[in-house]
Order: structure tokens, then C-alpha cells, then sequence
């Protein structure tokens, strides 16, 4: 079913919307409460020209707007730490098929899983946002959401980052230096085209990903021309 069916329509001026495995219609149906704090929070998003020409990358202001509208509602960054333990059970003697009820071998891989962490989570709902980092870090962040869903922890991730249509106003912002800002948001940042080809390569593993881009009128107080840029899609 298209995307557009599960989205407020407020919103898809300012956001565009990509559904793999079947995210949008998990979240939509199975954690409703976690998905109106979502919206909620999309609605309640506002991004200023000031904003875009801070340096820092994902230090700015735009992150900490999303923990001012988010924490308030119990989400929470979570690193999640895990050792593997194998155990060994033998074979009952004379007697094909059947095990001992007692190992009589255990092996433990320490820190089997470790360092995996996620900007919010909430109940089985996680969500990262991306907003100006090195684009390896999508790697990272899908690693972890899919780590989280294997391990049974999370049924769904959200990454939020900026769409296509950003790129093309940075280059029509300037900076204290009289430079479009568009150099401090290289090609090889975090943007909805570095997300994407991953998603499509699946790198995602199971884990149904919702990917999010933030669009040009997300930005109030820009002056310039508002196209519509938009693509939805569900896969």
C-alpha cells in the first residue's frame, strides 16, 4: 500500500517518506502511541536559516531540538552490550535422538555483541536521526538497528535525515564568509541519497526501516523558492 495512505497530509510538504519491510503499516498498526509521538514530533520540527549555517555537524542545534521534543516523552539513547553463551549437551547413551537435560560443556564469547548504539528508543521502537555526520555512518546505524531486531529488542527503526532538495537551498544560503554553506554539507555526508542505495542493497538485513528526508519547508524562515522535490515510495 503507498506510504502516503499512512501520513498526515501536513506532512509530506515538509518530509518525504520510504517504507522497507513493511515499517510504515508496523508502526502505523502495532505501536500507534510511539508513532504519534513521532508525528508529533515532525509537526512540532522547526529549522532556521541560523540553524543551517552553525557549524558542527551533528552537534548543532537541529539534534538537540529532537531531544527537547522527544526525551519529555521517555525516548532515550540506548547502547546495548551482550555476551554469546554456547552450551554443549551430549547425547544420551544408547538412546539416538535424545540429549541430556545438563551441558557438559559451556564457552562464553564475551562482548559478542557491543557498541551498538541508538539516538532514541522507545518500547520496541528505535529512531536515529542523521543529520550532517560522515555517510558511513548509516552503516553503523543500520548495523545496529539490525542487531537490535535480531536480538529481539526492537520490531522496527526510524531514520530521519535530509532530503535531496536541502542540498540544492545550500547552495543558495551563505555563511559568515559570504560562501554557500553547501561546503560544510559535502557529498559525502548524511543525506536521503546515501540512505537509500544501502536500504535498496538491503543492508538493513530484516529489520523494517522507515527512512524520513526533511524538506525545504521545514526551514520557517527561508526566503527562497519552495519546489517540491518530493518522492514517497514503499518497498
Amino acid at each position: 500500500m503507498n506510504v502516503e495512505h499512512y501520513i498526515p497530509e501536513d506532512l509530506l510538504d515538509k518530509y518525504e517518506f520510504y517504507s522497507y519491510n513493511h515499517a510504515i503499516e508496523i508502526l502505523t498498526q502495532a505501536f500507534p502511541s510511539e508513532w504519534l509521538e513521532l508525528i508529533e514530533c515532525l509537526r512540532s520540527l522547526e529549522i532556521t536559516v541560523n540553524d543551517l549555517q552553525k557549524a558542527g555537524g551533528n552537534e548543532t542545534n537541529i539534534p538537540k531540538k529532537f531531544d527537547d521534543m522527544l526525551y519529555p516523552c521517555g525516548w532515550r539513547e540506548i547502547r546495548i552490550s551482550g555476551d554469546l553463551n554456547i552450551k554443549f549437551y551430549p547425547r544420551q547413551a544408547n538412546q539416538r535422538g535424545r540429549f541430556s537435560t545438563l551441558p557438559f560443556e559451556e564457552k562464553t564469547i564475551e562482548q559478542y555483541i557491543d557498541g551498538h548504539n541508538i539516538d532514541f528508543l522507545k518500547g520496541r521502537v528505535a529512531f536515529d536521526l542523521e543529520w550532517n555526520s560522515k555517510d558511513q555512518t548509516f552503516d553503523r546505524d543500520l548495523l545496529a538497528m539490525r542487531t537490535y531486531y535480531e536480538c529481539d529488542i526492537i520490531s522496527v527503526g526510524v531514520i530521519i535525515t535530509r532530503s535531496k532538495e536541502l542540498n540544492d537551498m545550500f547552495k543558495t544560503i551563505l555563511d559568515n564568509d559570504g560562501k554557500p554553506i553547501i561546503r560544510k554539507y559535502g557529498a559525502s555526508t548524511t543525506w536521503m541519497g546515501k540512505l537509500l542505495y544501502r536500504l535498496n542493497s538491503r543492508r538493513n538485513g530484516g529489520c523494517p526501516i522507515l527512512a524520513i528526508g526533511i524538506k525545504k519547508k521545514c526551514v520557517s524562515d527561508w526566503k527562497g523558492e519552495n519546489e517540491s522535490g518530493a518522492g514517497s515510495d514503499n518497498r
